[in-house]
């Protein structure tokens, strides 16, 4: 019974680095399946908004990552003790919930943006980027310096690249050239899907029991 739970556990712990690796993995295969989008210079929204061919495959995508991470939340919760890993782990649930959300809020594609829809997909980022600074945030201070310096070099990418990615949103409405941005906005998204990767990592190594 015992082992039985240590497995589940594990289990558990190993679907941050599924749901990380989801993520990324569709972002990348949806970009270079859809004719005429530059994974350099587009961002990841255009994917996914109304009317482009990657919708469908972005919405299946939703429907594994975001019960990965809920799953993965869970598993902290049921495994640590520390109040603040715990905190990380409700943050973690709450952000797979949020996902299904978004689904509700895609952008137009450019040179139709301005609905109430577009308006809603940038509060969702709004409330999101927060979050995943505090899931980081609170997960830093649990599991000794290295991890709390990467944590931060973490934050430190989001904001900066986040900022980036913001400056350059009216030319996305406008439909004007928007070079590199792609790649801004995956840095600033990429950093907090590989750090819980790597809290899956530390916590597969060091719950062993």
């Amino acid at each position: 019974m015992k082992k039985q739970k240590k497995s589940s556990k594990r289990i558990l712990f190993a679907c941050g680095i599924f749901a990380s690796l989801v993520y990324i993995l569709i972002d990348i295969f949806a970009a270079f399946q859809t004719p005429g989008y530059n994974y350099i210079n587009q961002t990841i929204s255009e994917l996914s908004a109304v009317g482009a061919p990657a919708r469908p495959i972005w919405i299946a995508m939703s429907f594994i990552f975001n019960p990965l991470l809920i799953a993965f939340g869970i598993g902290i919760l049921l495994s640590v003790r520390k109040k603040s890993l715990f905190t990380t782990g409700v943050l973690l649930v709450l952000w797979g919930l949020l996902g299904f959300v978004w689904l509700f809020f895609p952008m137009h594609q450019r040179g139709s943006i301005g609905s109430t829809t577009d308006t809603m997909h940038l509060v969702m980022a709004a409330i999101t980027v927060p979050l995943m600074m505090l899931f980081i945030g609170f997960g830093s201070v649990s599991l000794g310096k290295k991890f709390r310096l990467y944590s931060i070099l973490t934050i430190i990418l989001m904001l900066i690249f986040g900022a980036l990615t913001g400056q350059q949103a009216p030319k996305v409405a406008a439909q004007l050239p928007t070079p590199g941005l792609g790649i801004m906005e995956r840095i600033s998204v990429y950093s907090p899907m590989i750090w819980v990767m790597v809290l899956s990592v530390i916590l597969l190594k060091t719950k062993k029991d």
